[in-house]
């Protein structure tokens, strides 16, 4: 038996933070600061039951972790005179109490919270096994903290490590404070509520974890999704027409081979893609499947991921703040929750894929260098000059080896080592950051800026970069950035165009979140899908086994 409760506090350091608030005291001893240890004694014969269960658990646990956390297990509940939290004794019947049978339904329920009740309704919450044996009883209460322990953790930071799902997600895992969770717990006469306050209360994650009850509801059914292939044109045919005349409420004509994509269908395509803020050109590709598939409500499965996503967020985006969804190729400053300046944008291809992570923009920098990234020097540049020197002359780029700039015409390309150079690209209308850049310094080497490839902007799928995000209206973007900052503006940006290099520091520095999001709930309820364009969605589907 003394294995059960050992196994159960098996590395629940949370009981050594816990306890330090409640079980020690420090007194002075002469001239000297000592700790003393509080152990009340128990007052009910349930709770003196819960301390010889603690006590002979204690007693097996070696030297190990387990006996450290059994200790300060044992210590938690001495001083609260070891009364349990989650078990209650009436004419000699052991039962969960009514703070436990709380929880238990906020376990029930956890599905309709993005999270898997069976995570947290585990064998061990078992009263009627546990009878009154100590060991088992202490054990209970032991299981039942870890699992609310388990809970917390996973609406707090998701159930995933972010970098697990991919390299390009530079996002640490959140942590909670032990502590704080279980001195509120024992405080509160609610803590189902406690529990449910480590969600995230972002408007977003509240619209998805409604649209998610309007699923289990009933209210809202999962369709198939309607897959993927190549462009569908006016007159083409593809066995996907039949369900996207489904989708869109029309009919073939009578006669008509309903496999092709007829006026009919494309007016109704036209029509979806200007409300959905695509390029209403009525071809279905990527993008405008990927937005009918997520009007009707999604699927769980994408619900659910998305909502992990959130939980990997910081937990305050900032009152005013850059946000740059990647799957929606848009960037919007928001302030105090709203989105008041928005844009398209251009991110990173699949190859090279803009990082998700948050970041705060510290500089906005005109007529500016691009210093070429390692990766884009070895793979695209420097194989090109080693072909032909003229290259960097022909693309306004200038060649450094320690330091000094030489020309590339002097090296002997067949002996050089690529990786001894660094070239970058002097300022002007053929730079590929355009006119200017907003920098938030970075591992990445990633930032936004303008573009000398306007063009790209029309088009619907937009991954077409080496990592940065480009913004199509990069001026716009700098009057919306700069509404804090009293001594920089557009104006004064627009004077020095032309010229050399110039940095501007920004007083106040705004957080950017370059966030990836295939489903976005608007104010109004109308929910919008975008493309899995680096797979982040489907991995993350994956890994949850939704």
């Amino acid at each position: 038996m003394k294995r059960l409760i050992v196994g159960a506090i098996a590395g629940a350091s949370l009981f050594a933070m816990v306890s330090a608030a409640t079980a020690f005291e420090t007194v002075r001893v002469g001239e000297v600061n000592a700790t003393r240890i509080m152990i009340a004694p128990p007052q009910t014969d349930l709770a003196k039951t819960i301390r010889d269960g603690l006590r002979d658990a204690l007693d097996g646990a070696g030297n190990s972790r387990a006996q450290s956390d059994a200790q300060q297990l044992y210590y938690f509940y001495g001083a609260r005179h070891f009364e349990p939290l989650w078990l209650t004794e009436d004419r000699g019947e052991i039962a969960f109490s009514s703070a436990a049978e709380s929880v238990i339904a906020l376990f029930e329920d956890a599905h309709l919270q993005g999270l898997e009740p069976s995570d947290y309704l585990t064998r061990g919450l078992d009263v009627a096994a546990a009878g009154s044996d100590p060991a088992r009883l202490a054990a209970l209460e032991a299981e039942f903290s870890a699992a609310m322990l388990r809970y917390a953790t996973d609406a707090y930071t998701g159930r995933l490590d972010p970098r697990t799902v991919s390299e390009n997600i530079d996002v640490a895992p959140k942590s909670v404070d032990e502590a704080e969770l279980f001195s509120a717990l024992a405080e509160s006469a609610d803590p189902a509520a406690v529990l449910m306050s480590y969600h995230p209360d972002h408007p977003e994650f509240i619209a998805l974890r409604d649209l998610l009850g309007q699923h289990y509801s009933g209210e809202i059914e999962d369709r198939a999704p309607i897959g993927g292939g190549s462009l569908i044109r006016l007159g083409g045919s593809d066995a996907r027409v039949p369900a996207l005349r489904e989708r869109m409420g029309t009919t073939s004509l009578p006669g008509a081979d309903p496999l092709v994509y007829d006026g009919a269908l494309e007016a109704a395509i036209e029509k979806f893609q200007g409300e959905m803020g695509l390029n209403p050109d009525g071809v279905v590709g990527p993008a405008t499947v990927a937005a009918i598939n997520g009007a009707g409500g999604a699927t769980r499965a994408d619900i659910v991921a998305n909502m992990e996503r959130w939980r990997w967020m910081p937990d305050d985006l900032g009152d005013f703040n850059v946000f740059v969804n990647i799957p929606q190729y848009r960037v919007e400053v928001v302030r105090y929750g709203e989105t008041v300046w928005d844009s398209r944008t251009v991110v990173g291809t699949e190859r090279r894929q803009t990082p998700v992570f948050s970041d705060q923009i510290r500089h906005v920098v005109t007529n500016p260098y691009w210093n070429v990234p390692p990766t884009i020097l070895s793979q695209d540049v420097m194989p090109r000059v080693a072909a032909n020197p003229n290259y960097l002359a022909s693309q306004n780029m200038e060649l450094f080896f320690n330091g000094a700039q030489i020309d590339p015409w002097m090296v002997d390309w067949s002996l050089a080592n690529p990786n001894a150079f660094r070239v970058r690209q002097r300022p002007g209308p053929s730079n590929a950051l355009g006119r200017v850049k907003f920098l938030f310094p970075n591992t990445h080497d990633v930032y936004l800026h303008d573009t000398n490839s306007p063009g790209l902007f029309s088009r619907s799928m937009r991954a077409l970069s080496s990592g940065c995000v480009r913004v199509e209206d990069p001026f716009g973007f700098a009057e919306a950035l700069l509404e804090f900052e009293p001594n920089l503006t557009v104006a004064s940006l627009e004077n020095t165009l032309g010229g050399n290099e110039r940095w501007f520091n920004m007083d106040r520095r705004v957080p950017v979140h370059l966030a990836y999001f295939t489903l976005r709930v608007d104010e109004n309820g109308t929910v919008r899908s975008f493309g899995d364009v680096y797979g982040h969605n489907a991995k993350t589907m994956e890994m949850l086994g939704v």
